[in-house]
């Protein structure tokens, strides 16, 4: 062979992305309404919930590289692993959001049991559907596309679930992400391209040691680095998001808005991040939007409270360095497999680890800011003198990540990606 496959058509792209949209509106919930959900309507306190979510959180981080590294072995199309997840998912959502009632303990069980399944089948749909994704091209003009059109369809899942479940609440929220579920997973199994699997001599060895591949890349070092950087980067303004809202700027009732504005900006940044991926590299671009969302953030640090136009405007132009942050890193990624050489057969290993990445960023970020914040004097609802290590919190120190992320990617050997590979043909 010696072709690399020809431009994907949007209805293709969309029959691949649109499944992006049921696995954001599991996602939200997840991290913002299930521990309001279980304190409303539960016997569990807030240290029993936390300790829960805390496990939970744990016990994921360690799932994803094991799935993806048994995925990689087991050589079956990635389709067969999105079919084998969506009756998981929908009995996870189920048992998670529509608890039986029960006693102190049996709910203690029924919580965690629930979140490790959620977590579970997650891991098997996202990272199922992200080596799909990152096989169908290994053109450098496509990888941009098809990350740029799942990640939209997943910016409007988590609109779409924020906006059911402040109207119809948690049945309506159910409901709605069934029929999604269902209707997103027959259209990807029935019309999506197929990507064509190998099962040359590069085989990832059946003795367990699948796990290790990617870490055997120096390329995927620096990204793998680049990603915790940045990720932590992100995940502290998201953390803090809510206090600096409410306690700082004191505009807690227009929070909501202020995320509808963040997360629309981000996709309609993204064919523009797409254009400039093409144009100069998903690197350089992505470097780019780290320095674009440093210089934008920074002013929120010299905000008064009630600067509800100034926040606006931080938001808009911060959503759209986010929409680089969603499409161009696992672009970037799917190039660097192919350019390993496992590009067809492995992709599921890289981005197990990948979304183990992604999980120990948001806890870090947690672990980091909260502790930080409670030593510095801040205390949520209060408006003392921990006020401004709030903003710092909230505005400097991802400011300052984000210029060490861009470092590491500059200095990233990632120049050998943008050669295009000769010897795959990525779909039929």
């Amino acid at each position: 062979m010696n072709a690399v496959g020809s431009a994907l058509s949007l209805p293709a792209l969309f029959s691949y992305g649109l499944f992006g949209l049921p696995l954001a509106m599991l996602a939200l919930p997840i991290y913002i309404y299930v521990a309001p959900f279980y304190a409303q309507r539960s016997s569990l306190d807030l240290a029993q919930i936390g300790a829960v979510l805390l496990a939970a959180r744990i016990a994921a981080a360690f799932i994803d590289p094991a799935l993806g590294a048994w995925m990689a072995r087991g050589g079956r199309s990635y389709a067969v692993y999105v079919g084998a997840s969506l009756p998981l998912l929908l009995l996870g959502f189920g048992a998670l959001f529509h608890p039986p009632a029960m006693r102190e303990t049996a709910t203690l069980a029924w919580f965690l049991a629930a979140l490790l399944l959620v977590y579970t089948a997650y891991g098997l749909a996202g990272i199922a559907h992200q080596s799909w994704g990152a096989a169908l091209s290994q053109l450098r003009a496509q990888r941009a596309r098809v990350t740029a059109v799942r990640e939209g369809c997943g910016l409007f899942g988590v609109i779409l679930a924020a906006g059911l479940t402040s109207v119809f609440g948690y049945d309506g929220l159910s409901l709605a992400f069934a029929v999604c579920l269902l209707a997103a997973g027959a259209l990807l199994l029935a019309r999506a391209p197929r990507p064509a699997l190998r099962s040359d001599g590069e085989a990832v060895s059946r003795t367990g040691t699948g796990w290790k591949l990617p870490f055997r890349q120096r390329a995927f070092r620096w990204l793998f680095a680049v990603l915790l950087v940045n990720g932590v980067a992100a995940a502290i303004p998201a953390t803090l998001f809510l206090f600096f809202a409410g306690d700082y700027l004191r505009l807690g009732h227009y929070a909501g808005p202020f995320l509808i504005v963040y997360f629309c900006a981000a996709a309609a940044s993204m064919p523009v991040w797409v254009a400039l991926a093409r144009r100069f590299g998903e690197a350089r671009a992505w470097g780019g939007a780290m320095l674009l969302a440093a210089t934008v953030f920074v002013w929120a640090y010299g905000l008064s409270a009630g600067a509800a136009w100034g926040f606006a405007a931080i938001c808009l132009l911060s959503g759209l360095a986010l929409g680089a942050d969603l499409a161009l890193p696992p672009a970037l990624l799917a190039g660097l497999i192919g350019a390993a050489g496992h590009a067809g057969r492995h992709e599921a290993a890289y981005f197990g680890w990948w979304n183990w990445g992604v999980q120990m960023s948001l806890a870090l970020a947690a672990g980091i800011a909260l502790p930080l914040l409670a030593w510095l004097g801040y205390v949520p609802g209060s408006g003392g003198g921990g006020l401004p290590a709030l903003a710092a919190a909230y505005a400097l120190l991802p400011c300052a990540l984000k210029l060490l992320a861009a470092l590491l990617l500059w200095r990233a050997p990632l120049q050998h990606i943008y050669s295009e590979p000769r010897e795959y043909r990525p779909c039929t």
